[in-house]
């Protein structure tokens, strides 16, 4: 897995804000790629009404919404974040791009988000008749990739995130509808879970992810579970994503990923590469001192999810 990468997602300039170029900055020297303008394919997933709203404010430098900011270049930085996230999935590459896309809606903005690049990307493999698993790890719940694929038994959404946090969505009764119930598995992690609470709960869904057998693997990778993160309060290690680099190359033929959250960046560098180690069964760069959960915390965590597991039975062999 290679990064692709444009030095255009520095030009969407946010200023002071917890999303801001300094997130790309802060992993050095990154080899640019020549990108295509994912323009094109706005439209698998976004209304043409949004996409012509976030054009205007952009030239406006109008924020979308409470916390999502624009300037001139902001729309042309989304698009090209779209074009690397359906260029990786054509090369199971990591799509390092800003802004990120998984709480955008088709019709709104959301939690920094503009365009959803995973979904589109998604999008893209299904109308190619491909079936394809969303593993999103991101300590935030994808609320709008999430939300759009919630009807359809082509798409197995998995998402691990602390709960309750924003956005307020991902218990573990939310599992999909229609044709898609049961495909959609949201894992509620009770704040403070460390890397003991998070790997057990990977493990115990897995055979759900091998049972759905997926012909691609897009991930929905967010590093906000560090426990130096400072928008939540998750306390996984560097260790933990590359414990899941490894996994999912070593599951699955076609992984590909693209950046949503990450806000420590001193910290995002050394859980971004370790995640590409992971995929690439390369060494482990970076090392922490594994992180365990209280008693109280592994006991409300067993509680979810034994019910989570309850419920899935009723689709899946567990």
């Amino acid at each position: 897995m290679n990064i692709i990468y444009n030095k255009i997602f520095l030009e969407h300039d946010t200023g002071v804000h917890p999303e801001n170029k300094k997130r790309l900055e802060c992993l050095g020297a990154i080899p640019e790629t020549t990108i295509e303008n994912g323009e094109k394919y706005l439209e698998l997933y976004h209304t043409k009404k949004y996409i012509q709203r976030v054009k205007e404010a952009c030239s406006r430098s109008e924020r979308l919404d409470s916390e999502t900011v624009t300037c001139p270049r902001s729309y042309d930085a989304a698009c090209y974040a779209v074009g690397a996230a359906v260029m990786s999935s054509q090369s199971n590459d990591f799509a390092l791009v800003r802004p990120p896309g998984h709480h955008a809606y088709p019709n709104q903005s959301s939690g920094f988000c503009i365009f959803n690049n995973i979904a589109i990307a998604v999008q893209k493999k299904v109308t190619e008749g491909k079936k394809v698993m969303i593993f999103d790890f991101d300590a935030h719940l994808g609320d709008g990739t999430c939300k759009f694929f919630y009807n359809t038994d082509k798409v197995l959404y998995w998402s691990l995130h602390q709960f309750p946090a924003f956005p307020g969505f991902g218990d573990v009764d939310e599992i999909g509808e229609g044709k898609g119930k049961g495909y959609t598995i949201n894992v509620p992690l009770p704040a403070e879970s460390g890397d003991d609470i998070y790997m057990n709960a990977v493990e115990a869904l897995m055979p759900i992810a091998e049972q759905f057998n997926p012909d691609i693997v897009a991930v929905s990778a967010g590093f906000d579970g560090h426990h130096k993160d400072t928008l939540l309060n998750l306390r996984l290690s560097v260790n933990t994503y590359y414990k899941l680099g490894r996994l999912l190359s070593t599951k699955f033929k076609n992984v590909f990923a693209t950046l949503e959250g990450g806000y420590n960046t001193d910290t995002l560098p050394q859980c971004l590469f370790n995640f590409l180690d992971g995929v690439n069964n390369h060494t482990m760069r970076f090392k922490e001192e594994p992180t365990d959960s209280r008693i109280i915390v592994f006991d409300e965590f067993e509680s979810r999810l034994v019910r989570l597991e309850n419920i899935l039975s009723q689709f899946w062999k567990l």
